[in-house]
């Protein structure tokens, strides 16, 4: 199973990638995580994307996507995977649709984990004082929440344009929303 997950910095895309990780035996595949990765092993790739860090500049969407074609190209993520924090934007979306083209494995699902502003605002507060971020504070997460919305309520569009995008519930306990994602994957 191929799956974008998509939802707002604290929905709970991470906790739930992990569950599904076990419960469908595909990776998960975090733009983060594969970021880091690469630049610590020191591929091409990840030296590149280091010295544009370096510089203090984003890593671009052309760099990003391929890091992603090159993991998605490996053997563990032929049967499917869950891409989590790509695409983040429209322009992405497209992109990451042809390399799938290219490897002929398309998107089956987007899931969108949705929880309105407030409890978001309220989880990232709580995880930022038990993680000592004093970068996190209401004002800094609300416009976090402005720019996501702003540039990923294309994105849900253009899944759902495709009849790609089911929308899940992220309030409650941890089984509760993965139950209603596995659900919507018809698990």
């Amino acid at each position: 199973m191929r799956i974008v997950l998509l939802g707002a910095p604290g929905s709970g895309k991470g906790t739930q990638a992990t569950i599904l990780t076990k419960t469908l035996n595909v990776p998960h595949i975090s733009t983060g995580v594969l970021l880091r990765q690469a630049v610590q092993d020191q591929t091409e790739l990840g030296q590149q994307a280091e010295a544009i860090m370096n510089r203090g500049e984003l890593v671009p969407d052309d760099l990003m996507l391929a890091l992603i074609k090159e993991r998605l190209s490996q053997d563990d993520a032929k049967p499917g995977f869950i891409l989590d924090g790509y695409p983040r934007n429209l322009s992405q979306a497209e992109a990451l649709d042809g390399v799938l083209a290219e490897l002929n494995a398309p998107v089956e699902h987007a899931l969108l984990i949705h929880v309105d502003v407030d409890h978001i605002v309220d989880r990232l507060a709580k995880r930022a004082e038990l993680e000592n971020r004093s970068d996190d504070t209401p004002e800094v997460i609300r416009k976090r929440m402005q720019v996501y919305e702003e540039k990923t309520a294309p994105v849900t569009g253009y899944y759902q344009q495709q009849n790609k995008l089911t929308q899940v519930d992220g309030l409650g306990d941890i089984e509760e929303i993965n139950a209603r994602i596995s659900a919507a994957l018809g698990h």
